[in-house]
């Protein structure tokens, strides 16, 4: 049917959710194509669900989460006045978009990055500015300073960057706050932080007490293995967090997020080994590949980038046939997910076969 509507909606990409196991008789099939962690949920995390939150699903929750801006904000050594909740770390963004940009107005950010910004940006009414990454898959720090202008309202930084995993520099992310104005926000996506081991890598907390325009964004859904709950949270200066709140969605953090939430700050030592675990097995699979001859860029999130341009149909077409779902970027290249250990033998095998087909990049 025909309906009166915004018309900017219509330029709006739909989101993808990372495609499901494919169905293989006789084989189990594995799912590596949403960055989830393959880990089951810890058993206090379960516990605390079930003796805290099951009996108070008829009422609403604490919308302002109050127990978890606390505990964040002790952990990361800032007033709860710096901290606000969302629903995932995507709607920490959105808040934080929906808060600075409108119709004439820019937002600046690296790409090929989270799918989720230029759908956020369109959302808002703004208009995106994509700078492309460099060959390796990391960003062009200096075509991201050049992109700035007085139409820009955000700068947003991706690290590790997904979908390529690749580790933003202490200098670079310091290059783009000294060189931004400073009323204009910069945002440092950090979803999958607690997996980067590059040796140079920018920490923005690091930043955040140097500079009072630095927000950052973390999650609940990677490492600590809360995707299907949706919580994550945001840190900044207070008069931007109070606009993030209006910009919110009322009860949007669920009463058991929040409790799952502190039960896994509680367990920050358990998880710590579950991160370990997943980047030995990042590590693993990085070698055997680069065993085969393949080359790609230095992996730092619980995900690998394959750029096979090209050829990327034709190469994600064998890991489905294989049981495996990945996320498929058609003409770019393959992100993988590190999963069960099962799994990233598998992801080996069907890599080594692409070299024997030619397929290598």
């Amino acid at each position: 049917m025909t309906f009166r509507h915004r018309s900017i909606v219509d330029t709006i990409p739909a989101y993808r959710q990372g495609r499901p196991a494919p169905a293989t008789p006789g084989r189990r099939s594995f799912q590596i194509s949403s960055n989830e962690n393959p880990f089951d949920p810890l058993p206090s995390v379960l516990d605390a669900i079930r003796s805290e939150s099951l009996g108070r699903i008829n009422r609403y929750p604490d919308m302002r989460g109050w127990d978890v801006v606390e505990r964040v904000a002790a952990l990361e050594g800032v007033a709860p006045e710096n901290v606000v909740l969302g629903c995932g770390s995507t709607e920490v963004i959105t808040q934080l978009v929906d808060l600075v940009a409108g119709p004439g107005d820019e937002v600046v950010y690296p790409w090929r990055s989270f799918e989720a910004y230029p759908i956020i940006v369109a959302g808002a009414g703004a208009a995106s500015v994509q700078v492309p990454n460099r060959p390796d898959g990391s960003h062009d720090v200096d075509g991201i300073l050049a992109a700035v202008n007085d139409r820009t309202r955000l700068v947003i930084l991706n690290n590790p960057n997904n979908p390529t995993s690749t580790a933003l520099s202490d200098a670079d992310a310091r290059r783009v706050v000294a060189a931004v104005p400073d009323d204009v926000l910069v945002l440092f996506d950090e979803a999958y932080y607690q997996f980067n081991t590059a040796e140079d890598t920018s920490v923005a907390m690091d930043l955040f007490a140097e500079h009072p325009n630095i927000v950052v964004a973390h999650t609940f859904s990677k490492a600590y293995g809360l995707a299907g709950l949706r919580i994550g949270y945001g840190i900044a200066a207070p008069e931007v967090i109070e606009g993030m709140r209006k910009m919110s969605l009322p009860f949007g953090v669920t009463d058991v997020a929040q409790k799952a939430a502190l039960a896994s700050l509680d367990a920050r030592d358990e998880l710590e080994v579950r991160v370990k675990s997943i980047v030995a097995e990042r590590d693993r699979v990085v070698a055997a590949l680069r065993s085969q001859g393949w080359s790609f860029p230095e992996p730092y999130a619980n995900f690998l980038w394959l750029p096979l341009g090209d050829r990327t149909d034709e190469a994600a077409a064998r890991f489905t046939e294989a049981g495996l779902s990945t996320r498929v970027f058609s003409g770019e290249g393959i992100r993988i997910s590190i999963g069960e250990t099962e799994a990233n033998d598998r992801v080996i095998d069907v890599c080594s076969r692409l070299v024997a087909e030619g397929l290598r990049v």
